[in-house]
């Protein structure tokens, strides 16, 4: 089959061992040779990752410009769009632990990014709203992500990219 993308530093191919991947650079800049991904190549969650990791990957190449990380965009969306949702609502929302999010809204709050303000009917509960900055960087990171959209629109084609999506969504609500 055909070439994979490096992963994780290492340049890897399908299971018959050439095609372009074989010859390509890693991120440590080594060359990987011939890997045999043997049934890996065929089954859905390894390509699901690979794919997540390369889209990731590309979207963070295009953010560095404003100097802010890809998953910094879905956070700085959900808050946008949903003014005074609380911590547990944006970890929902965003399918994150809120153990894993509360650095992250910490790092906005810090950076004036996000505002943070406790919640008058629960004193342990904050609501998170943009700031103007916030704003102005959202603004940024939604022209990054609409290129990278392009990109994915080329690669999916339009005519499969409301079937690709609705599959996505499928895989992320009904697996056990």
């Amino acid at each position: 089959m055909g070439a994979w993308p490096a992963f994780r530093g290492i340049a890897v191919s399908g299971s018959n061992g050439t095609g372009p991947g074989a010859a390509r650079r890693g991120r440590n800049g080594a060359t990987a040779g011939s890997i045999k991904l043997g049934p890996l190549e065929h089954w859905i969650g390894f390509n699901l990752r690979m794919a997540q990791e390369a889209t990731f990957d590309a979207f963070s190449h295009r953010s560095q410009e404003i100097g802010e990380s890809p998953g910094r965009f879905a956070t700085l969306t959900l808050i946008a769009r949903n003014p005074g949702i609380s911590q547990t609502e944006l970890s929902y929302a965003a399918g994150r632990d809120k153990s894993s999010l509360t650095p992250v809204v910490e790092d906005l709050v810090r950076r004036g990014l996000v505002a943070r303000k406790r919640m008058d009917h629960d004193r342990r509960t904050y609501s998170l709203s943009l700031t103007p900055d916030g704003k102005k960087t959202l603004t940024m990171l939604t022209r990054c992500a609409r290129r990278h959209e392009r990109s994915l629109d080329r690669l999916i084609g339009m005519r499969d990219r409301k079937r690709f999506l609705q599959l996505l969504k499928k895989i992320a609500a009904e697996i056990d």
